[in-house]
């Protein structure tokens, strides 16, 4: 098969019809497949069942994705910025690559935490991200980007209001609430958890204000939490919805 062919076949930009190509769509059913397989595995009551059989699916899974991961680094060679040594280095390096690569690595890196229930569990972990896999076939992620960069500064703005409000509640929560539960309001960082379970609109209620002036404080911090989480969101949405009005409009013209 010809490199220009292959690259046309495994780069999603390349491909000029509908949807993803045949080879991709492969890739994605193996993604999910994998990231399947990786969860049930976790289960221990699954994983007696058939101790020998995880293993070996995961080997298969790992050498579809070795020579998939080769067959691109021939095929990039096509596109104009990956051309050449250098060029290939700098796609070893880029964000879907690196990607691809988590995708691998747990599989080998499990040989040296056999003996490790944590890495082992962690690898594990790793293995579900496979699912990150998918980004590179969707458009979504580029009008993620797209978006984000759009609205940095409001983005940071909301962020650091949100960051103030947290330390004035706990502040105001240590000065009425430390005398009488020191445990859990004893100093600002204490307090800290509080402001964000409340202002994050969790509430998961294991420290609670008793005091009437604490109950006041609490209060503001909930009602003023609704507005802080919605302002990001927002913000998001207003440029989701610009980000994309306009690919719809550049793919119409």
């Amino acid at each position: 098969m010809r490199r220009a062919t292959l690259h046309q076949l495994l780069a999603p930009e390349a491909w000029h019809g509908p949807g993803l190509s045949p080879v991709n769509q492969a890739v994605s059913i193996l993604i999910l497949l994998a990231s399947f397989i990786a969860i049930l595995e976790t289960e221990p009551t699954v994983r007696s069942l058939a101790p020998g059989l995880f293993p070996l699916l995961e080997a298969f899974f790992v050498t579809v994705f070795i020579f998939e991961y080769l067959l691109r680094l021939y095929a990039v060679g096509e596109d104009t910025r990956y051309r050449g040594i250098a060029g290939r280095l700098r796609y070893i390096f880029s964000f879907w690559s690196l990607i691809d690569l988590i995708a691998i690595l747990p599989f080998f890196l499990g040989f040296l935490a056999y003996n490790n229930a944590f890495l082992l569990r962690l690898l594990r972990l790793l293995r579900m991200l496979r699912l990150a896999r998918l980004g590179r076939f969707s458009q979504a992620w580029s009008a993620l980007a797209d978006a984000l960069h759009s609205r940095t500064h409001e983005l940071l703005l909301s962020v650091g209001v949100a960051g103030l409000l947290l330390l004035f509640s706990s502040a105001c929560l240590y000065v009425v609430e430390a005398a009488s539960q020191p445990d859990a309001f004893g100093s600002v960082p204490r307090a800290l958890w509080w402001s964000i379970a409340t202002l994050t609109t969790v509430g998961y209620g294991d420290v609670t204000p008793i005091t009437a002036l604490g109950k006041v404080f609490a209060g503001i911090t909930a009602v003023a939490g609704i507005g802080i989480i919605a302002m990001p969101t927002g913000i998001l949405a207003a440029a989701f919805s610009d980000a994309f009005q306009n690919k719809d409009n550049t793919q119409g013209d």
